[in-house]
């Protein structure tokens, strides 16, 4: 005779059911608002920092070349709180003290930990702080603080910018062309630039001179085997010479092979271009003070193909803008509703 079914075993097949399907559906709702809420990874300043570490900042950016920089401003001394105090750490040159700032400021994230360095390198005038070396936090980058400036000045001071740091916005109507800023490298010409976003307006900068890649570089910036160098030269040249905001000239400072996206000034400014090729024949002549971000660089070529007309500068073959652009020099801040670069 067969066993009588127990009454309550179909009812624990029926819990065990449904608490099997309750933990279906709550990990199917799982998933889907996970993948809704999380971050997708292309928020503006993440791929600010993407496009900064293609280049190769957070130790003196623009590319191999620039990799190597850690320069200063002699007879200036920029202040900010200490992370490392200089009378408990001394070493033998400014160039050290630079790298041991950089060396805080190794992380693929976030803001460095040391951005500000001041040394002490002049044994008379130093004294017993000789050698000292001053690590320091701003608690702003774009406008560092400033202590003394002058001659009288004993200190040598330099900043440095991590990945995603030291980014300024060339404002256009034709969108924001944003540059990575190499202080490390070229100091007294980053300082001019942080000068300008103290004011609300640049009246009077301006894109002037607007010369496409032609046939002479490929879409790489690459020369063409056997094409001439120019014309057309492959950049975009503007001024950066604002009515009524005084602009120091600047000395000649870090003068690497111009590559696609370098900023460099013309002579010692304030006119500067952007360059859309690698201009090996230019054998190191001109001052890079930053690079153009690579995902910002379609719209410097759509403005190069603005309509021109032709002009004879200097015995020089150019192609000028018949309507000039006007631009603005404009901070850009840290969070994603701080950035726009569909504008």
């Amino acid at each position: 005779m067969g066993r009588k079914p127990n009454d309550s075993e179909p009812t624990r097949c029926a819990t065990m059911i449904l608490l099997v399907m309750g933990l279906f559906s709550c990990t199917v709702v799982y998933i889907f608002m996970s993948a809704v809420m999380r971050p997708t990874g292309n928020s503006a300043v993440e791929r600010l920092a993407a496009d900064d570490a293609e280049f190769g900042s957070g130790g003196g950016g623009g590319g191999v070349e620039g990799g190597g920089c850690c320069n200063g401003i002699e007879s200036f001394e920029l202040w900010g709180a200490a992370v490392k105090w200089g009378s408990d750490f001394k070493v033998k040159s400014s160039k050290e003290c630079c790298e041991a700032c950089k060396d805080m400021c190794t992380g693929n994230h976030g803001p460095c930990l040391c951005d500000t360095w001041v040394f002490c390198g002049d044994e008379k005038a130093c004294g017993d702080k000789f050698g000292e070396c001053w690590l320091k936090k701003q608690k702003d980058t774009l406008s560092p603080d400033k202590m003394d400036e002058g001659d009288k000045s004993m200190w040598t001071s330099g900043i440095v910018f991590g990945k995603g740091e030291g980014i300024v916005a060339l404002e256009t109507e034709f969108g924001a062309i944003h540059v990575k800023l190499l202080p490390e490298c070229s100091p007294h010409s980053v300082f001019n630039i942080l000068e300008l976003l103290r004011f609300r307006h640049c009246a009077g900068c301006q894109f002037f001179r607007a010369e496409t890649r032609g046939q002479v570089w490929d879409a790489r910036g690459d020369h063409i085997k056997d094409a001439s160098f120019g014309p057309p030269y492959g950049l975009l040249q503007g001024t950066l010479g604002a009515e009524g905001i005084p602009f120091e000239t600047v000395p000649s400072e870090f003068c690497p092979e111009i590559r696609r996206g370098s900023v460099a000034w013309v002579g010692s400014g304030p006119e500067f271009f952007i360059s859309l090729a690698n201009h090996q024949e230019w054998k190191n002549a001109y001052t890079v003070f930053g690079y153009v971000l690579p995902e910002d660089l379609k719209i410097v070529e759509k403005i190069a193909q603005l309509p021109t007309k032709s002009d004879i500068w200097t015995g020089v073959n150019v192609t000028i803008l018949e309507n000039p652009v006007p631009l603005n020099v404009r901070r850009i801040k840290s969070s994603n509703d701080d950035l726009n670069l569909s504008r």
